[in-house]
């Protein structure tokens, strides 16, 4: 990281560089030929101002000595006939030169007073001024000097660029380093610090990595809540599935060594499959957990009525409320959602089996379905044994029990709810409990 730095550092140096000499190289030339054009100008005036011209265009020669008194040794002086033919050069013999009447200068100060141009030469990387101005008798003065072009001065100036930017590059490569360093302190020792998260607040860092810092702590604190949740999910899948285990195999110890009398064998036999029911129970609910879990399962969803869903579940339950002595109840109307409809039976289903378990002998359950503002909504309501205020928050805990040994007698697991919590969050559904010691439970489910 550090060497990327230090070289995108240098990169931007070196182009700046460039980029600065090219605008002002640029400007400058640009400035040059301005003033190169102005001096032209001037020094057409000044010939002009003389006063050596033949007034009648008969063609008369200058008067040389009067431009010897004038240091012209740089410009070229041309004078033009009105038919563009050349009366006098400085630097050529006149009656080798073409007709001039065409050169764009001239013919521009034949039309309008003054007339300028540059033309390009390729080959002495030069670039030709002109200007062109009309004299009273209708013939053309031009001068002309050559200068520099831009190419050239580049060529000529680069060595020194080169000389620039090696030095350019010298010094950033040793403010890179030392900016570098400082720049990346605080992340070093972040990054130093991480395992101790108590520690890294006490760091000074640029405060647009307090964001960053805070999703690392916090995905440091979740993986430490998830290992802890982990080792208690071991601990008490160990300690629920041993009771169960335990008890078969002392009644089928019992058996062997024909210490039960015949009498009491039937009984030992019950308790036999009881506890083998219940460790069923158990590897079934721990399967289906660890499934949802990890995503082991292909969800997929359907449009489905909820009232048609939870209605086919009741009537099944009916006979296990009957025989807990609990009446079970329905209201329910149409309610269409996207949901898994063997996820969405298995909700209904924990949760009435939950509020018949955990009533008393002659209590009610009742079972709703209906709509609130367009959305489905689910309501179990008992009045049962209810859950204590300081446990409430905490009954969506695996293997987690308000009345343990009623729940053992009762056949419960202690992941029924769990298995609700992770059902509800994967149809991004809400729900809500409310419960009183002694008088009742209510959980509302809303899509």
């Amino acid at each position: 990281m550090k060497q990327k730095i230090n070289r995108r550092l240098i990169e931007i140096a070196v182009l700046a560089v460039l980029v600065t000499l090219v605008c002002m190289t640029t400007i400058y030339y640009g400035l040059f030929q301005k003033q190169v054009r102005k001096d032209l100008r001037i020094d057409a005036e000044v010939i002009c101002g003389i006063g050596a011209f033949d007034k009648n265009g008969t063609g008369q020669e200058l008067p040389l000595p009067d431009f010897e008194k004038l240091d012209m040794s740089d410009l070229r002086i041309t004078w033009v006939d009105t038919d563009g033919t050349v009366l006098y050069d400085n630097d050529a013999d006149k009656t080798q030169l073409e007709n001039h009447k065409d050169r764009p200068e001239i013919a521009e100060a034949f039309k309008t007073g003054v007339g300028e141009c540059v033309r390009n030469s390729d080959t002495m990387k030069m670039n030709t001024f002109y200007y062109a101005i009309r004299l009273d008798n209708g013939t053309v003065l031009r001068v002309s000097t050559q200068a520099r072009s831009i190419f050239s001065v580049f060529l000529t100036a680069f060595p020194m660029i080169f000389l620039i930017i090696i030095l350019v590059i010298l010094v950033c490569a040793i403010l890179a380093h030392f900016l570098t360093r400082q720049l990346l302190q605080p992340i070093e020792v972040m990054a130093e610090n991480m395992e101790k998260m108590e520690d890294i607040s006490k760091v000074p860092a640029y405060k647009e990595l307090v964001p960053f810092l805070n999703t690392i702590r916090e995905q440091h604190e979740n993986i430490l809540m998830a290992a802890k949740v982990r080792q208690d999910f071991t601990a008490n899948v160990s300690h629920e599935l041993k009771t169960p285990l335990t008890a078969i195999s002392g009644y089928a110890e019992l058996i062997e060594n024909n210490m039960v009398p015949p009498e009491q064998a039937s009984h030992f036999a019950k308790e036999i499959q009881r506890n083998s029911n219940r460790l069923l129970s158990l590897i079934n609910d721990i399967i289906r957990l660890s499934e949802i879990d990890n995503g082991e399962e292909t969800t997929t969803y359907e449009s489905l009525d909820l009232n048609e869903v939870t209605r086919d579940c009741v009537g099944n339950l009916r006979v296990s409320a009957e025989q807990r002595g609990v009446t079970l109840q329905y209201e329910g109307e149409p309610c269409q959602l996207r949901a898994n409809r063997d996820m969405m039976y298995e909700l209904v289903d924990n949760l009435c089996e939950n509020a018949i378990r955990y009533n008393n002998e002659g209590g009610w359950v009742c079972v709703r379905v209906l709509l609130e503002d367009s959305r489905p909504v689910l309501i179990v309501e008992d009045n049962g044994i209810g859950i204590p205020k300081d446990q409430q928050e905490r009954i969506f805990e695996r293997f987690y029990r308000v009345d343990k040994s009623r729940s053992k007698q009762t056949g419960g697991t202690g992941l029924g709810l769990a298995i609700v919590k992770h059902i509800v969050a994967l149809h991004d559904a809400n729900i809500k409990l409310e419960s009183e010691l002694g008088k009742g439970t209510m959980v509302r489910v809303e899509f």
